[in-house]
Formats: structure tokens, C-alpha cells, sequence
């Protein structure tokens, strides 16, 4: 008897460990203040992230649009947003720096929300996130995903 609860156990955690993992879905919002709602996320190696952008603001598009850019390890984030500033007919993505972005959404107006999901980079640090949106991110939007293990 107990070798057969042995057995159903060894097999339980096998088939569990079998499962996929779910995706980390983290909620962030561009705020009038220019900054995010969420200045640090924390995820694991190689972990499937999901981020829903809100915009809620009352504000027109043209005065207070957000987006959601990672940037590689090592990236430059103000020479990125420099060249971002002449990206306007590309949702403020400069086209010859877009492999320094590892994911982006859309650029977003008030009452609007976007949602990608990427995989999150399997090399442990720091990466910065950063709305490209004029001036947004030299007043301070930006935030910080970290990859460790634990996460």
C-alpha cells in the first residue's frame, strides 16, 4: 500500500513539473506624472512576461501618449530616446536602433491599453524600461525589469 502512494505521488509531481508555466502579467500604468505606475519588476531566466499598458488619462494623444520599450543589456536609454525623438511615424521606435528593443507596445492615448507578451531575457540584471513619447522619458519615465533567478 504505501509503495502504491509512493508511486501516485512520483507521478503527480512528475506530470505537475510537466505543466507549462504561466505567464508573469503585470499590470502597468503611464501616469500623468510621467512615470509608470510600476518603476520595478522582477522575473526569472527565460520566463514568459506579460505587460498591459493603461493609459487613463483625459488628456488628447498628442499631449500625453505613453509606451512600454525594454531595452537590451547594455543598450544606451538616452541615446535610444534621443533618436526616438525623430521616430514619431513609427510609434517613437527609432527604426536603426529597434534590436536594442527586446519588446514594445503600441504608442497608447488615454483610455487605450496594449498588451505584449515576450520572453524575458536568459542573462541575469538589469534592463531598463522607458516611454519614448516626447519628454516622458527625461522627466523620469522609465523603470527597471530585473532577471534573477527566484524572481
Amino acid at each position: 500500500m504505501l509503495n502504491r502512494i509512493i508511486r501516485v505521488l512520483v507521478v503527480g509531481v512528475l506530470a505537475a513539473s510537466a505543466l507549462p508555466a504561466y505567464a508573469k502579467t503585470v499590470t502597468v500604468e503611464g501616469q500623468n506624472s510621467l512615470r509608470f505606475s510600476v518603476e520595478s519588476i522582477t522575473v526569472q531566466p527565460g520566463e514568459e512576461v506579460t505587460i498591459e499598458l493603461v493609459n487613463n488619462t483625459e488628456m488628447p494623444p498628442q499631449a500625453m501618449s505613453h509606451n512600454w520599450v525594454l531595452l537590451a543589456a547594455g543598450a544606451d536609454a538616452d541615446a535610444f530616446n534621443a533618436a526616438a525623438l525623430g521616430a514619431k511615424d513609427n510609434d517613437y521606435i527609432p527604426s536603426d536602433m529597434a534590436d536594442q528593443a527586446l519588446a514594445h507596445t503600441a504608442m497608447i492615448g488615454g483610455g487605450e491599453s496594449d498588451t505584449i507578451t515576450f520572453t524575458a531575457p536568459e542573462t541575469p540584471g538589469d534592463y531598463t524600461y522607458l516611454c519614448t513619447f516626447p519628454g516622458h522619458f527625461s522627466a523620469g519615465m522609465k523603470g527597471t525589469l530585473t532577471v534573477a533567478s527566484g524572481g
